[in-house]
């Protein structure tokens, strides 16, 4: 094909994945979609390789996981997929999706009577059952307690909606309106996807679009090949630890890659890492894809084009039963674990590659607030996902107070949640002296001080409390992630990483994320970026006395 007719379409299936997005946020019910947007809208080919990469990256190669699914599970001699159909599924272990309470849509293209293609898209749900409110429990044991698990169903048959796998879902949830207004905006845009791509099968010939899809995938294995091939071939590996699993609170977690370079082919290793653990920090292998092709474009070229056709220059190996490959009915719904293996990831790939080395980041991390009883008209479900900091790197400092790593996610205003919760926002700012000392500075970690106004249970999950964010080539390592609960009380402490709290009206508390670490040595750093520094409020005097030397 001609590389004119490629970009075309490349940049038809990109704006289609922005018009789904758009639609889907401004049809949103629940803050988790039109604030943090904690949702993707893609484009697939006809065996649900993705085409172009959505913004919420790590849900990125999990669609291929969930089409090869559905396409067992309706396997036969006559076609159980048909024009019309639109699949759910949220099972992480039957459907490839990173937790219970992501859950999946997608509905097949047909073209002269087979499948050209698949409009698909993921979002977090308020609540899918489960033994807490949220469902995203920080100390659960089981798959089980996270909440209703669907396999890949259909819930619209050759166009007819199956009302009642509706009816099960919501039944299910302690926030049916929130979900029934989210699942049937999802809905409607992956269709929307599915009668556009359609459409541009017609215009532009359903050979064309096949041929395209499959150039655009090959263009993007040569380009990654390319690259690796001006790495030196060989073999690093590196190490991290989580603060726990959230259960046995007093045992770090280890997360180990080993990476290897050889004729243009990158090997991941990680074997290494600890057996599956009993609380919800596991992850499946579409999450650790996730983490892998994330850490390959950072450290890279920002510039390359991420597709399934990657999968061809990239190989992993997994143990059986480890924090990388769990089984079930193992939990899975704290998988923000995936924050700190890209630092893993990074560390061993900086050493190929040490122009692109980075420092390691904070994490961001999720609260929920289950309210008592909320503002008239509102729902009793707050969620939000809180950013947090990058660590410096090779000449630039670490940003400050922002989604770190693959998900992209927005913070939810003040106005929106002291308008719509019981709440009140009393301090939101960044951290002095948060972000690691070094030639150039970690990112600022976030401070937020909350004001409960009714009874609440309050879930937190975030990592890098007990073991904060290493700086790199003599760089500080950053603070650590702080959760404070009962401020100006008896009762007031710092609460180890995730947890479960029953909170009463009057009380507060008080979450800092982690700052990024630093990189290189601090007495390095340029006088001028300092005194800047210390005039942001960035760096106070004395933390520049005792971190730069000055």
């Amino acid at each position: 094909m001609d590389a004119v007719t490629i970009q075309i379409l490349r940049n038809k299936v990109a704006s289609l994945m922005e018009e789904m997005h758009y639609h889907f946020y401004r049809s949103g019910y629940s803050t988790i979609i039109r604030e943090s947007r904690d949702f993707s809208c893609v484009i697939l080919d006809r065996e649900g390789r993705l085409i172009v990469a959505p913004p919420m990256f790590f849900h990125a190669p999990v669609y291929r996981h969930l089409v090869e699914c559905i396409r067992e599970a309706y396997a036969g001699a006559e076609p159980q997929i048909k024009d019309g159909d639109v699949f759910v599924s949220n099972h992480p272990y039957e459907g490839g999706l990173p937790h219970v309470s992501d859950m999946a849509f997608v509905a097949p293209v047909f073209a002269g009577g087979e499948i050209v293609a698949f409009s698909g898209s993921i979002a977090h749900k308020a609540d899918v059952g489960g033994a807490v409110a949220g469902s995203t429990s920080a100390n659960a044991t089981e798959m089980f307690q996270e909440g209703l698990l669907l396999p890949p169903i259909k819930i619209v048959d050759g166009g007819i909606a199956q009302t009642d796998v509706e009816r099960i879902i919501l039944a299910n949830s302690r926030q049916p309106a929130l979900m029934r207004g989210d699942i049937q905006a999802q809905i409607a845009v992956t269709q929307m996807g599915a009668q556009r791509l359609k459409a541009l099968c017609k215009r532009f010939g359903t050979r064309t679009v096949s041929d395209a899809f499959a150039a655009i995938l090959k263009g993007a294995a040569d380009e990654l090949r390319a690259a690796i091939a001006k790495l030196p071939e060989g073999e690093q590996s590196a190490e991290g630890l989580l603060d726990s699993d959230g259960v046995t609170i007093d045992k770090p977690v280890k997360l180990a890659v080993t990476i290897a370079i050889k004729n243009g082919i990158a090997s991941f290793d990680f074997s290494g890492s600890d057996a599956q653990a009993r609380g919800p920090i596991n992850l499946r292998p579409s999450m650790v894809e996730a983490c892998v092709f994330y850490s390959l474009i950072g450290c890279l070229g920002p510039n390359l084009h991420f597709n399934d056709g990657m999968r061809e220059v990239v190989r992993l190996k997994f143990a059986p039963r480890t924090v990388t490959n769990a089984e079930p009915p193992t939990p899975v719904s704290n998988y923000m674990v995936n924050l700190k293996l890209v630092d893993v990831i990074l560390e061993a790939l900086g050493r190929f590659h040490p122009a692109r080395a980075i420092a390691n980041a904070g994490s961001s991390s999720a609260l929920t607030i289950a309210w008592a009883n909320g503002r008239a008209g509102h729902s009793t479900m707050q969620y939000e996902i809180m950013g947090s900091a990058y660590g410096g790197g090779m000449g630039y400092d670490g940003d400050s107070a922002t989604a770190t790593h693959l998900s992209n996610l927005h913070i939810t205003p003040i106005e929106i949640l002291e308008s719509e919760f019981p709440c009140r926002i009393t301090r939101f700012e960044l951290v002095a002296d948060s972000g690691g000392a070094g030639r150039w500075r970690g990112g600022l970690s976030l401070l937020r001080e909350y004001e409960l106004l009714e009874n609440a249970t309050v879930i937190r999950r975030y990592d890098k409390s007990r073991v904060p964010p290493a700086g790199m080539a003599g760089g500080h390592a950053g603070c650590g992630a702080r959760f404070v609960i009962r401020l100006g009380t008896a009762q007031e402490h710092p609460t180890p990483s995730s947890g479960r709290y029953e909170m009463q009206a009057g009380e507060r508390f008080l979450l800092q994320s982690a700052g990024g670490g630093g990189y290189g040595d601090p007495c390095e750093r340029d006088a001028a970026a300092l005194s800047r520094d210390i005039a942001e409020g960035y760096v106070s005097v004395d933390g520049a006395k005792k971190d730069y030397g000055t």
